[in-house]
């Protein structure tokens, strides 16, 4: 349901769009068009690459490994592999969602969202070129503790739910 409102809600303010100014409109969705383009790869690359996960990895495993009773051993798991790998953040939801399906736990499948949107050791060099080295290694640890915080409240907080 929500998405149909959704959907209903972006075509009306596109037509709102189209009809004060029609160049401005039509320019905007060329961009946005280019801009799927060049998401699609990626996106579809991740998709692949989870679905190989899935099938690879049964809900047994993966609930021993990052499900419910892990324990920290799970979120640590899961916040070392978000941290190292490079995901767009709306991809990292719908895996999130997809562990979580599987049997993952809610603290895990914090942790590594967590970690996959706040944490980037494969983008550390770029990183560290803008704003230095030091302040790149600061941002990244604190963000990596930060995500066993995340996955603590969402331990005790989904718990309870």
């Amino acid at each position: 349901m929500t998405g149909i409102i959704l959907y209903t809600l972006a075509f009306v303010l596109l037509i709102l769009s189209f009809l004060k100014d029609k160049s401005k409109t039509i320019q905007a969705i060329k961009s946005s068009l280019k801009s799927f383009e060049n998401i699609m790869p990626q996106f579809l690359g991740i998709i692949i690459f989870v679905g190989l996960l899935l099938s690879l990895l049964n809900p047994e495993t993966i609930s021993k490994l990052i499900g419910n009773d892990s324990g920290f051993f799970g979120v640590l798991i899961s916040s070392l592999m978000g941290s190292i790998v490079l995901m767009p953040t709306f991809v990292a939801f719908s895996t999130g969602t997809s562990l979580l399906q599987n049997g993952a736990g809610f603290a895990q499948v914090g942790a590594l969202i967590s970690t996959l949107t706040l944490v980037g050791v494969m983008t550390f060099s770029l990183e560290s070129k803008y704003i230095g080295t030091k302040a790149s290694f600061l941002r990244n640890f604190i963000a990596f503790l930060f995500s066993f915080v995340v996955a603590f409240i969402l331990g005790k907080v989904m718990v309870v739910i």
